[in-house]
C-alpha cells in the first residue's frame, strides 16, 4: 500500500463490495457541502449502469468530508495534501475494480450517468475521455474565458502536437482500465496530471474514445478550488498543462524541425564546398551562405539527437528504442564520429599550415575548410550522442532488471 496512506472502512456496510467491476476514484479536499450527494450520485450511476462498483475517495481534507463520505458508503483513503495528481498516484494500489472512473466530487459532473463510460470500456476502449463540448454545459458553469478561449485553445494545441482528435482535453470526468492507469506511470503532482494522462494514453497507443457528459455550475455555497486559490490559479494551471504537453513532444519541437535544418544545412554546405561561389536565378551564394549552412546543420543535428534521446528516455515506443540501439551500437557510433572528424581535418590541413605561416593569423578561409569544420563539429556531436544514448540505455536495462 502507498506509504502514509490510511484507509477507512465504509460505515454504510450495505455498500461494501468485495469484487467490484468499477472503482470510482475521486480526490477530495474540503468538500463537505457536496461529498454526501456526490457519493449518492455515484451509487445511483452504478445501479443504473447495472454494474457492481465501489466509490474510493482520496481525502486530504481538514473538515468533515471524510466522515460524510464514509457514512454514505465510500471507501476513504486518507493521504497528506500533496497535489491533485499525487492523490491519484497514492490511490492506485488501493483499487479493486477492473475499470476506473475519475472526476470531481463537487457535483459539477453528473456521476449518475456512468453507463456510456462502462460500455465504452467493455467495447474495447482502454481510455475514455468525457467531453463537455459535445454534451451539456449548464449556463454559468464555466467562465467565458475558459469555455471560449482557454479550453478550446489548449485542446487545439494538444491535437496538433499529438495528432489526436479530442474535443475537450480538460474534462475532468474520464474512465480507463485499471491496467491502463497503472501502465501510464503518472508523475505529475498537480493539475497537470490531466494533460499527462491523455498524452500518455496517446503515446502508449491505448485505444481511446470520447463520451458526452453533463457539466453543472457549482452548487449553492460551494466555491471552486481555482476561485479559492485566487485569479492566478487558472493561468498557472493552464501553463502547467502546456508545459507537460511540450515536455513529452520531442518529435514536434525537435525531430522534424531538426531534420529539415540538417538536410538544408548539409545541402547548402556540400554544394558550395564542391562548386565554390555560385549564382542561381540571379541570387548569389558565397561563403556567408556556407556559414549559414554550417549553423543550420549543427542546430539540426543537435535537435535530432536531442529528440532521439528524449524518446529513448521516455521509452513509450519500445520498438523505436530497440531500433536505436540496434542501429547505433557503441562501436558503430564511435567509428562514425572518428570518420567525420578525420574527414573534416583533411581540408583543414592547408588552412592550419597557412595559419602557422602567417604568424597565427587567419588571412583567408576557403569553402572546403568551412565544410571540414562542419564535419569536425558533427563528429564530436556524434561522439557525445553515442555516449549519452548508451548511458541512458544502461539505466533502462538496469531498471528493467531491478
Amino acid at each position: 500500500m502507498t506509504e502514509l496512506a490510511h484507509e477507512t472502512t465504509p460505515l454504510a456496510r450495505d455498500r461494501v463490495v468485495t469484487r467490484p467491476e468499477v472503482s470510482i476514484l475521486v480526490p477530495c479536499l474540503n468538500e463537505e457541502i457536496t461529498i454526501g450527494q456526490f457519493v449518492d450520485w455515484c451509487f445511483e450511476g452504478l445501479d443504473q449502469a447495472g454494474v457492481t462498483g465501489e466509490v474510493v475517495i482520496v481525502d486530504s481534507s481538514t473538515d468533515t468530508s471524510a466522515s460524510i463520505a464514509s457514512a454514505h458508503g465510500a471507501r476513504v483513503i486518507d493521504v497528506p495534501r500533496r497535489g491533485l495528481g499525487r492523490a491519484y498516484i497514492d490511490a492506485i494500489p488501493h483499487l479493486r475494480g477492473d475499470i476506473v472512473i475519475m472526476g470531481d466530487c463537487d457535483c459539477t459532473y453528473d456521476f449518475r450517468e456512468l453507463r456510456n463510460f462502462v460500455e465504452a470500456v467493455r467495447d474495447g476502449s482502454e481510455f475514455v475521455m468525457g467531453t463537455r463540448t459535445k454534451g451539456y454545459i449548464e449556463p454559468q458553469a464555466m467562465p467565458a474565458l475558459h469555455r471560449y478561449f482557454g479550453s478550446p485553445a489548449t485542446t487545439w494545441i494538444f491535437n496538433r502536437i499529438y495528432g489526436t482528435h479530442f474535443s475537450d482535453i480538460h474534462c475532468g470526468m474520464r474512465a480507463m482500465t485499471t491496467d491502463a492507469l497503472r501502465r501510464m506511470e503518472l508523475e505529475s503532482q498537480g493539475w497537470e496530471y490531466a494533460s499527462e494522462m491523455i498524452l500518455k494514453a496517446r503515446k502508449r497507443r491505448f485505444t481511446c474514445s470520447e463520451v458526452p457528459v453533463r457539466f453543472y455550475k457549482d452548487p449553492p455555497g460551494r466555491e471552486s478550488h481555482l476561485v479559492r486559490q485566487g485569479w492566478k490559479e487558472p493561468w498557472r494551471a493552464g501553463w502547467n498543462s502546456l508545459r507537460i504537453m511540450f515536455l513529452y513532444a520531442p518529435d514536434w519541437f525537435l525531430m522534424w524541425p531538426g531534420v529539415v535544418m540538417l538536410v538544408l544545412g548539409m545541402l547548402l554546405s556540400g554544394v558550395l564546398a564542391v562548386a565554390g561561389d555560385i549564382s542561381v536565378f540571379g541570387l548569389g551564394f558565397d561563403l556567408h551562405w556556407m556559414l549559414l549552412g554550417l549553423v543550420l546543420a549543427i542546430l539540426g543535428y543537435s535537435a535530432v539527437q536531442l529528440a532521439v534521446l528524449a524518446r529513448v528516455h521516455y521509452d513509450f515506443d519500445h520498438a523505436f528504442t530497440a531500433r536505436v540501439f540496434r542501429v547505433l551500437t557503441y562501436n558503430r557510433g564511435m567509428a562514425v564520429a572518428a570518420g567525420l572528424i578525420v574527414a573534416g581535418l583533411v581540408p583543414n590541413v592547408a588552412l592550419a599550415i597557412s595559419w602557422l605561416h602567417d604568424g597565427l593569423r587567419l588571412v583567408s578561409i576557403d569553402h572546403p575548410a568551412i565544410f571540414g569544420l562542419t564535419l569536425i563539429i558533427l563528429g564530436f556531436q556524434t561522439f557525445a550522442f553515442t555516449l549519452l544514448t548508451h548511458i541512458i540505455g544502461r539505466r533502462h536495462v538496469e531498471a528493467s532488471h531491478g
